[in-house]
């Protein structure tokens, strides 16, 4: 019998499967619970706006057709709202997409792969499955060290990758720094900012990338619908670069890799002003309490300007994690980045940001027990 593992290409012989967040109907049929507050995947608590259910209402009598290969007037409308002209996007299912598809058109075997240590997952994901050499760059703060990557970035690196704010912990980089980053990257490697949580951010000092499109021709910004918009389960992301970047990108996609629904969905929630502004609330002033309540239980979590909150539990967290499940709270533990302490918790409505609360001092409260981890 032929060993498949002998005929894998190399760099996914070694991967593993990327671990969402638990669903809810799972912890339901595992525990038999109800009720259950799922704060694990930094999802929108509000859900899509009126506008965009609308939209969808009206496009799924037709799912039996394929949709615009080209997205046509969902790139129409990104490049009114964007001043970039529709040549320069490139849509993906989901933003996880084009963080790839960019990888592919670009990064051979062997060829480096520069990302920051607690960086988004994708970006390993991604080297690994081209088999391309991963430089993976100390964190500062747990964040991105962004002269220490461009000094990382040599002749064999072809990409770097900037998450900004960075998940899984929320930590940022100003445009004073980012943009000194990339004057002094070299020419040839191409920049990646992914800028997925970019509409929760409310501080001066935060960069819109696409506007330096015409000053950095190396530099491909990403965005997505899935977190402010609500979108997360229709997939659909964007990437702006330049022409050039744009076309090779979309030779490489795949054939209606968005779907019928997303576009209608999407085009729409860009005119939903308010639903937006009303998510950017729920937000701020759930941050505001989550992290007072998160001091008032003597817990250290990393500054954050996206819509979750990374804390340090100073102590293994799976075990936390798995009692929060049984209290019907669902959030996330992030070992798999090299932080065993940590848990991630998305802010969610004012009453599962409560709920969550609740549940954790209880738990940690019973850490006293010395048969709390059997």
């Amino acid at each position: 019998m032929v060993k498949f593992s002998e005929r894998v290409t190399p760099g996914i012989r070694g991967l593993q499967p990327y671990l969402p967040g638990k669903p809810s109907e799972e912890v339901e049929r595992e525990l038999g619970l109800r009720n259950i507050v799922k704060l694990a995947s930094n999802e929108s608590p509000l859900g899509p706006g009126r506008l965009a259910r609308e939209a969808i209402a009206r496009v799924a009598a037709d799912v039996s057709r394929y949709p615009d290969a080209n997205g046509f007037y969902l790139k129409q409308r990104l490049s009114e709202i964007h001043g970039v002209p529709p040549e320069c996007l490139t849509l993906g299912n989901g933003s996880n997409d084009v963080l790839d598809i960019v990888a592919r058109c670009f990064v051979l075997p062997e060829d480096e792969i520069v990302y920051a240590q607690y960086g988004f997952v994708v970006f390993g994901v991604t080297a690994s499955a081209l088999s391309a050499r991963p430089i993976v760059v100390p964190a500062r703060d747990w964040g991105h060290d962004l002269e220490a990557m461009a000094a990382a970035s040599g002749e064999r690196t072809r990409l770097v990758y900037v998450a900004n704010p960075n998940n899984p912990t929320g930590t940022w980089n100003t445009s004073e720094a980012l943009e000194h980053f990339l004057r002094h990257l070299p020419d040839h490697v191409v920049a990646v900012v992914d800028q997925a949580y970019a509409e929760y951010v409310e501080r001066e000092d935060y960069p819109d990338c696409i506007g330096w499109l015409e000053r950095f021709p190396n530099l491909v910004v990403t965005r997505t619908f899935s977190k402010v918009h609500g979108l997360a389960g229709v997939r659909i992301g964007y990437a702006v670069s330049h022409p050039e970047i744009a076309d090779y990108m979309n030779r490489v996609r795949h054939p209606f890799n968005v779907n019928s629904i997303g576009l209608a969905a999407a085009r729409a929630a860009l005119d939903d002003v308010e639903h937006v502004a009303r998510s950017v609330e729920i937000n701020r002033t759930g941050m505001v309490y989550v992290s007072a309540e998160l001091r008032k239980l003597g817990l250290h979590s990393i500054p954050s300007i996206a819509n979750f909150v990374t804390v340090d539990l100073e102590r293994p967290a799976r075990p936390v994690f798995d009692a929060l499940l049984r209290e019907g709270v669902i959030v996330r533990p992030v070992a798999n980045y090299g932080m065993p302490n940590h848990l991630r918790i998305t802010i969610g409505l004012p009453e599962e940001n409560s709920r969550c609360i609740a549940a954790l001092s209880q738990v940690l409260a019973a850490t006293r027990d010395p048969g709390f981890e059997k």
